[in-house]
């Protein structure tokens, strides 16, 4: 079965981008982070369908 979400770690690895860009701007810009937990011991993650997306997004003209 295929991964549905991808932590922050992972997911700025795939976007070529910091984990402190994925924390502060991300959300900003259209991608929504999931909460896992409560917390210290919360987990943001990331539906891979929706980074995806975004990215595809992103595209210029």
């Amino acid at each position: 079965m295929p991964a549905e979400f991808m932590d922050a770690k992972t997911t700025a690895k795939y976007l070529n981008l910091s984990i402190s860009w994925v924390y502060r701007d991300a959300p900003a810009l259209g991608l929504v982070p999931y909460k896992f937990g409560r917390g210290r011991n919360a987990k943001i993650q990331f539906k891979v369908s929706e980074v995806t997306a975004w990215v595809r997004q992103q595209k210029l003209q």
